[in-house]
């Protein structure tokens, strides 16, 4: 979008929030950059270049401006609605690849070279993935400097930075603010206290959003004791790189307070990466609901309560063992067989607030179990245990830089993998947002309601000019149902 300058123009005038994260605004005067919804008075025409990326204007030596702080906008939700290396490679640097292990393991999860990678995000992004990672890392030190009171140097590793030198010069280079300067200005806006150790932050999205269902749905199929409800939040336990953590979020009219508690202050950026993935935070629901508005059965749904997300996971693997235990059971069914394997395979974690207890078992000690322990079919065994053993030895894999389809042929190889498991995974592990679910009982009941064809095949034909965002649509389609999912618990 950036390189159309008479929509970008348009977008900055009229200051649209929905615009944010799509593009930046350069201005060539001040050498300052901002999101297109700042509240200072345009600059002139002339005075204007955009950029598709922070890390492309930084690059092209701007800094951020500090009245609409546009390294905190939301993400382009171009990089959730495609499979392509550029959006897969988009997806692993949001989740700290970069600064674990470098561009050669980066370009490697990708199957491409170095080279290949750096080409091709130059191309698209006007930088590459140190660039991209650098400004990633200017953030995530930025609400490690804001939000805690870790000494500066060990804000600097936290981040993921080299060195304490190359911090500081980053930060002003940036912010045009020593890291200690910023600090004193959080300090002066801080209206409440904080809890020692806790990073509280907000997780900014493009509205509107619907908490409903994204919530209600997380709440209704919680595991106990790695997930619940509580004063409005949803909590629950995160397996990171360097620990775990537990986070606790909160829908509120303009963002999600988010409060997260991490062993090891280096998971932050991976942290809230898994969070945002997981409210789906970077959609765009405008251009989604006018799409889906556009047929008449679906629009009265739409209408009622606009802004649906796709509820995702923070664990491509978990989800997948937690699909094949919800395989024709209840919700409350699955919630039991989940929090047995928690109970009996997970690692135990202190939770200050009680009610959590353990993180979701890791693949590789759910391969160990012994199916005959399991109360499961004996076709439900092979299938469980078939998954696991896959993804224990890495030759299945589920996360955010998995290619698709790809993804969809290794899962509906394996015993007892039918289309309904394997597009509930796409939906809400891999982030396919046109995944679609024509034999679930839910969508088969709006169907009916609604008018819609009945039969799997003529509901898929008819849910082609719903492409790509059948997976909203399923969304709204299962509001039809008077279901827990679709209610924020009381």
């Amino acid at each position: 979008m950036y390189t159309d300058t008479e929509r970008c123009v348009r977008a900055v005038r009229s200051k649209d929030a929905r615009f944010d994260g799509w593009f930046f605004t350069a201005v060539l005067t001040t050498r300052i950059y901002c999101r297109p919804s700042c509240p200072v008075v345009p600059p002139k025409v002339e005075n204007m270049t955009f950029y598709p990326s922070a890390a492309a204007c930084q690059q092209a030596g701007f800094r951020a401006c500090k009245r609409c702080r546009p390294d905190t906008s939301p993400g382009s939700p171009e990089w959730n609605a495609r499979a392509d290396s550029v959006a897969r490679a988009m997806r692993l640097i949001r989740d700290g690849v970069v600064d674990r292990e470098g561009v050669p393991g980066l370009a490697a999860r990708l199957g491409y070279s170095a080279r290949q990678v750096e080409r091709q995000l130059l191309a698209e992004l006007g930088a590459g993935p140190l660039a991209l990672a650098r400004a990633q890392r200017a953030q995530t030190a930025r609400l490690l400097i804001e939000t805690t009171e870790l000494p500066m140097a060990d804000v600097a590793f936290a981040a993921g930075f080299s060195s304490v030198r190359t911090f500081n010069d980053t930060v002003r280079e940036v912010f045009a603010l020593a890291p200690g300067e910023l600090r004193s200005r959080a300090a002066r806006s801080v209206k409440t206290p904080t809890t020692p150790g806790v990073i509280a932050l907000r997780l900014p999205y493009r509205a509107p959003l619907n908490p409903s269902n994204l919530f209600g749905h997380l709440a209704a199929t919680a595991v106990p004791g790695v997930e619940e409800w509580r004063d409005g939040a949803y909590r629950r336990t995160l397996t990171l790189p360097y620990g775990h953590g537990i986070v606790a979020l909160t829908p509120h009219p303009d963002h999600i307070a988010c409060r997260l508690l991490l062993t090891d202050p280096r998971d932050l950026t991976r942290a809230i990466s898994r969070c945002r993935w997981l409210l789906d935070l970077d959609a765009d629901p405008v251009a989604v609901d006018d799409q889906l508005r556009a047929d008449p059965l679906l629009a009265p749904l739409i209408d009622k309560a606009p802004g649906r997300r796709v509820p995702r996971t923070v664990d491509g693997a978990e989800f997948a063992v937690r699909a094949v235990l919800g395989q024709q059971v209840s919700t409350a069914a699955a919630r039991t067989h989940a929090a047995r394997l928690v109970t009996a395979h997970g690692i135990p974690v202190d939770d200050p607030e009680g009610g959590l207890t353990h993180l979701f078992p890791t693949s590789e000690a759910l391969a160990c179990l012994d199916p005959e322990q399991l109360a499961l079919p004996r076709s439900r065994r092979t299938t469980l245990t078939t998954l696991v053993g896959a993804l224990a030895d890495g030759s299945l894999r589920l996360g955010t830089d998995s290619d698709w389809e790809r993804a969809r042929a290794e899962l509906i190889a394996l015993p007892g993998f039918g289309p309904w498991t394997v597009e509930v995974i796409a939906m809400r592990a891999l982030g396919d947002p046109d995944s679609f679910i024509p034999t679930d009982l839910g969508i088969r009941r709006a169907a009916q309601e609604l008018g819609l064809p009945s039969t799997p095949a003529a509901l898929t034909a008819r849910a082609a000019a719903w492409r790509p965002w059948r997976a909203y649509a399923v969304q709204y389609l299962w509001t039809v149902d008077d279901h827990p999912i679709n209610h924020l618990p009381v």
